[in-house]
Parts: structure tokens; C-alpha cells; sequence
């Protein structure tokens, strides 16, 4: 993206700052911000020196330069962050503004080779002790902005979220590191809420909550006023002890739609890709691909949960697995494509997907998945919603999926079966080679499933059971051209299975292992 047109400089030692770490710098830095301003646009300089600061609220065409060695320190007083109309958590609302601040603006950008300290931990204190009548400030937020560049600064312990955009268009965030410490209160990296041409790239994240997430409000304001978070790429970052790495919701409302994800690594975080949502929210999730991507040190590499149950827990609305009407508050997620992902040290499983009984996940497929777990991991839970047992170890786990493709995924040292399938439908799993450590445990369970065909597979030397099917309402499980000879039982089959449910044809090696209805 370009930079703002006009060349003028504007040093903000020349209108007053003092840049001691002492001063409150905040009058200068407006000052020079105006400045720029009535010359329309310009370069604000801030040279090396560390510069204490309440917000700062920027104009269109004005660039604010940090150089190297220099500081922007945010005020530890609550009054030198006005109270202005924003948004909190994906509802409207007043708030504290934000440290450097911008609405309705274009060609805006913050650069450099400098630092951006919140020095947020009075206000996680304020927080935690229930002392605050506002929501606290983003370090950078901007609403309805259009070209807005944020590129090379460090940025580090932010009251809130640090960088979050709100309905604005053409966003470039490039070379930025955010870090926060893991303790620190909803200190969430990159938050686009509702915005379009979003491109994240070169970025180190280390944060206290999720790294990168993409939002568009909630239904709180009215769906009339919704509108959605679409065309963002998020390629080349390194992702780093937060609640999520890549997390989508659980505020989605207005929807979020063409997304791509490429050559990430996530190293810590609680979970990898994390989709959330849960009744009432409405909107649509849809057209995600996310491919090349390796993660280490997680609980839980993907999650899509649909009963997201944080700020919700007992409500029986969003926990109840029956189904409910369809309505405008049913969220959707469809059309998500995941590719080329590595993950290791994985503790609780190596997947949970979750959709909601009247709303299933739908054209959900994973390729070139490879999934090692940790041998001392301990119990936990993938997500966050009610009802759930602890799992550790476990391997993919999917209830009420519509449209699932699954081919060469492997999944190694869990504890139980590789693959769960619950009240799934149209059910494509092929050219996956992985076996479970567990006696008598199969590496795939279908339950209840309707129109599943495992082809292309074969059973890894030390396969006690390679599938095994239950549920009454079981339908049309086909096996096709798998090898099976090296399982002690290729197929298992509970007694409630309706006859004829099942076909196994043409599957080399079968003769080897056993085909057995259980009495």
C-alpha cells in the first residue's frame, strides 16, 4: 500500500515533546499530529527517546514514524484516555480510546522501527479488581478507516487488544511484533472486526489471549448493523503462547467469508485453528482455506465449535445437543479447507469438531494432516462448551458434520481411535495409513454414520481393529480397495447396525484380517 502522499515532517520535539519517559507528551504529539494535519498530511516524527502519552487521535494522509530507540509510553491514568463510542467484544459501546486512535480516515499509517508500550498491567489490575466503569483501551484501534498501513513497530503489553481495526477497508499489517505477557487479560494480537482487504503478513505474535482473530460483531446491535469480516490473507507469521493461533468468533454475526492462511508456524498456543460460535449468534463462516502450517507445544491443532460455551456456561440454549429450530440466530460453517498442516507435542486431541445438531458442519475436508501427540500429556478439554469430557491424547473427534473429506491424515501416539465420527453424513476418508496403540480400541469409529466410504486406506502393523460401526442409525458404509490385512479385525460391527448397511468389497489383504458382528 502506498504511504500517505504529502513528504512534510513533523518533529514532534519541535512542538514541546520531551520524550524523558516522565512528561506527559500527549499535548505535543496532537500538536504535531494538527500540525501535519493543516498541511494536509505529512510524516509525525518521533525520534529516539521515550515519550508518555494519553491518546492520540490521528487525521487522514499522516503517517506516525517511531524511530529506532524510540518509545511511545501509554499513561498509567485512566483520565488521559477519553471516553468515546466504540466497540467492545463485538457490541457498540462507550469505551475508553484507544492509544493511538483514528475514525473515519484514509491513507493512516504507523511505522517504524520503534516501540508502542501500553504498559497495560494497571489497567489488567483495574480489571481484575473490578475498578474500571469503561472497557479498557485497544493500543491501536481505528474505525471506519480506508488504506491504513501498520508496519515494523514493536508493540508490548497493551491494556486490551493491540491492534484491532473495526469496518475498515484495505488494512497492511507487515513486519509487526506484538508481545504480551501470557497472564495478561483479553490481550488479543490482531482483531479485524468487520473489515475487508486484510493482509497480515511477517509477524511475530506472543500474546495473553488469542493471536489472530477475525470478528464482525455481534447480534447485541442488530443484525441491520452487522456487516462482515471478508477477503484476508494471513501468510508467513510466527503465532506464540495465546489462547488460539488463527481463531475465528466467537463475535461473527455479520459473517466471515474468503479467508486464506499459508506458511504459519504456531508454537504454544492453547489451540492452532480455532473456529467459534454458538446459537444465537447467527452469520455465516464460509470459502476458509488455511494450508502450510506447522505447530508445536498445542492442546488441541483445530477446533470448529459450534456450542462455544465461554460468557454462556449453564445457558441451555447454547449446551442443549438436540436440535433446535433453524432461524436467523443458527450460525453456519461451511466450506472450510484445510491442507499441508504438521502439528507435535499435542496434548488433548488432535481435533475437535463440534456442529450443531441442527446445523452441521458442512464441506469440511482436511489433506496432508500429520498429528504426533505428546507422551506425557495430561487430561483437558479441546474447547470450550458444556457437557464435555476430558480428553487427552485423543484423536479426531466430529459430531454433526455434512460433506467431511478426509485424505492422508495421520495421526500418531493417541491414546483410543485416530478418528471419531458422530451423526455424520457423506463421509469421504481415503489413502489415511495410522493405527491405534490401544488393545482392542479400532483407529476409526463411526457412529450413526449415513453415507461413509473409506477407500485407499491400509492398516498399520499393529491394528487390532481398523473400523468399527455402531449406532441404529447407521447407513450405507462402504470399504473399497483398502489394505487390511494387517489388522486383527478389519470391521466390527455393533448389533444395533440395520442389516445391510454395510459393504466391504475389494479391499486387498481383507481375507487376512476378520470381518466380525458383535453378538
Amino acid at each position: 500500500m502506498n504511504q500517505p502522499p504529502n513528504p512534510l515532517f513533523f518533529n514532534v520535539l519541535d512542538y514541546g515533546a520531551v520524550g524523558d519517559g516522565q512528561a506527559l507528551d500527549t499535548p505535543a504529539l496532537q500538536a504535531a499530529i494538527e500540525a501535519g494535519h493543516k498541511a494536509d498530511g505529512g510524516t509525525v516524527y518521533v525520534p529516539a527517546g521515550s515519550y508518555v502519552s494519553g491518546s492520540i487521535f490521528l487525521h487522514s494522509n499522516i503517517t506516525l514514524y517511531l524511530a529506532a530507540g524510540a518509545t511511545l509510553l501509554g499513561s498509567e491514568n485512566p483520565a488521559d484516555y477519553p471516553i468515546v463510542d466504540g466497540r467492545w467484544e463485538g457490541t457498540d459501546q462507550q469505551t475508553h480510546a484507544p492509544l493511538i486512535a483514528g475514525h473515519s480516515l484514509q491513507h493512516i499509517a504507523v511505522v517504524g522501527r520503534g516501540t508502542i508500550d501500553g504498559r497495560g498491567a494497571c489497567w489488567w489490575r483495574m480489571h481484575k479488581e473490578h475498578r474500571l466503569a469503561y472497557p479498557r483501551p485497544r493500543l491501536i484501534s481505528f474505525t471506519d478507516c480506508r488504506n491504513v498501513l501498520i508496519e515494523g513497530v514493536t508493540l508490548t503489553n497493551s491494556p486490551s487488544w493491540t491492534i484491532n481495526p473495526v469496518r475498515c477497508d484495505n488494512v497492511n499489517v507487515d513486519k509487526v511484533t506484538i508481545i504480551n505477557p501470557a497472564d495478561s487479560p483479553n490481550t488479543d494480537g490482531i482483531n479485524p472486526d468487520s473489515c475487508r482487504n486484510v493482509h497480515i503478513s511477517n509477524c511475530y505474535l506472543s500474546v495473553g489471549d488469542d493471536c489472530i482473530t477475525l470478528k464482525s460483531g455481534k447480534e447485541d446491535n442488530g443484525r441491520e448493523h452487522l456487516a462482515p469480516c471478508e477477503n484476508i490473507t494471513i501468510t508467513n507469521c510466527t503465532l506464540a503462547h495465546g489462547h488460539g493461533g488463527v481463531v475465528i468468533g466467537s463475535e461473527m454475526s455479520g459473517s466471515v467469508r474468503r479467508v486464506v492462511v499459508a506458511n504459519c508456524v504456531f508454537t504454544g498456543t492453547d489451540r492452532g485453528i480455532r473456529l467459534k460460535s454458538r446459537r444465537g449468534r447467527g452469520g455465516v463462516v464460509e470459502d476458509i482455506r488455511l494450508t502450510n502450517i506447522v505447530m508445536e507445544d498445542v492442546l488441541c491443532p483445530l477446533t470448529m465449535n459450534l456450542y462455544y460455551a465461554c460468557g454462556a456456561w449453564g445457558d441451555e440454549t447454547v449446551s442443549d445437543k438436540q436440535p433446535h429450530p433453524v432461524t436467523e440466530g443458527t450460525p453456519r460453517f461451511r466450506r472450510i479447507h484445510l491442507s499441508h498442516i504438521t502439528a507435535r507435542q499435542v496434548k488433548y486431541a488432535a481435533g475437535f469438531l463440534f456442529g450443531l445438531a441442527e446445523m452441521p458442519l458442512e464441506d469440511i475436508s482436511l489433506s496432508d494432516i500429520s498429528i504426533a501427540m505428546s507422551p506425557d500429556a495430561e487430561a483437558g478439554y479441546p474447547e470450550m462448551a458444556d457437557g464435555l469430557e476430558l480428553m487427552r491424547r485423543a484423536g479426531f473427534f466430529v459430531r454433526n458434520a455434512r460433506g467431511l473429506r478426509l485424505h492422508n491424515v495421520e495421526v500418531t501416539g493417541q491414546l483410543g481411535p485416530a478418528l471419531t465420527l458422530v451423526d455424520v453424513q457423506d463421509v469421504d476418508l481415503s489413502a489415511s495409513a495410522t493405527h491405534t496403540p490401544d488393545a482392542g480400541a479400532p483407529v476409526i469409529r463411526i457412529q450413526n454414520g449415513q453415507g461413509a466410504f473409506v477407500h485407499d486406506c491400509q492398516a498399520s502393523a499393529g491394528t487390532d481393529v481398523f473400523l468399527h460401526v455402531e449406532g441404529a442409525n447407521t447407513r450405507e458404509i462402504v470399504l473399497n480397495g483398502n489394505y487390511l490385512g494387517r489388522a486383527r479385525q478389519a470391521l466390527v460391527v455393533a448389533p444395533e447396525v440395520p442389516p445391510d448397511s454395510i459393504a466391504h468389497v475389494g479391499n486387498p489383504g481383507e481375507v487376512c484380517g476378520t470381518f466380525a458382528r458383535i453378538p
